[in-house]
């Protein structure tokens, strides 16, 4: 992987704010080694948290981040760039992450072949907080990190998609290779298991506290 500061274009590439990432890999296939140092500044970051929502290991997260970033480097310069980059590189985040939880046995055959069928939903009063508002409040990040951890992965996903990395419905449905109303469905069931999760842990902590 190129070194920060690499190539003659480094300068230019660093000094222009808001460039797009496939303006980027278009630097990177043109063999700009300093573009490339920009989008790892850029998705480190975000493939670690994400990586860290599903894993749930910081040092798992670092490797699963470190891989993504190694095979986007590889990848990359035969890389399609009419399609835009950021799902393309989650989705091989996300890749490695299975990898991960292959390994640790943590993922059932079902949830690899996106099989939801015989689940069961138990749906939270509408009244209840969305995770988006529950996120804003810095008291309750701790209970919101452990309800998003307790979830299972099928969910967890989405949710570290959705919330954690901020892409939108189409770009997680790009990301997990399906349909966007399956996407849909599945963050709403993920808010209804957050709800009643926090409800579960906001109770326990209440009652510690008394």
């Amino acid at each position: 992987m190129a070194r920060a500061g690499e190539g003659s274009m480094a300068a230019p590439v660093m000094a222009v704010p808001g460039v797009s990432d496939e303006w980027l890999a278009a630097r990177v296939q043109q063999g700009d080694a300093a573009a490339f140092e920009v989008l790892v500044a850029r998705y480190q970051a975000p493939l670690y948290h994400f990586a860290y929502r599903l894993l749930g290991r910081a040092e798992d997260a670092e490797d699963a981040a470190q891989d993504a970033l190694i095979q986007v480097y590889h990848a990359l310069p035969r890389a399609r760039l009419d399609q835009p980059l950021r799902p393309w590189i989650f989705r091989i985040a996300r890749n490695r992450c299975l990898d991960a939880l292959k390994r640790r046995r943590a993922v059932p055959l079902s949830w690899l072949n996106g099989d939801e069928t015989g689940e069961t939903l138990v749906e939270a009063a509408a009244s209840e907080p969305l995770p988006e508002e529950l996120a804003e409040r810095a008291d309750l990040q701790r209970l919101l990190t452990a309800a998003i951890a307790a979830l299972p992965p099928l969910y967890r996903e989405v949710v570290a998609l959705r919330y954690t990395a901020d892409l939108s419905v189409a770009e997680i449905a790009v990301v997990l290779g399906a349909p966007e109303n399956t996407v849909k469905i599945r963050l709403h069931r993920a808010k209804a298991a957050l709800r009643l999760a926090l409800r579960g842990l906001l109770a326990e902590e209440t009652e510690g506290n008394g």
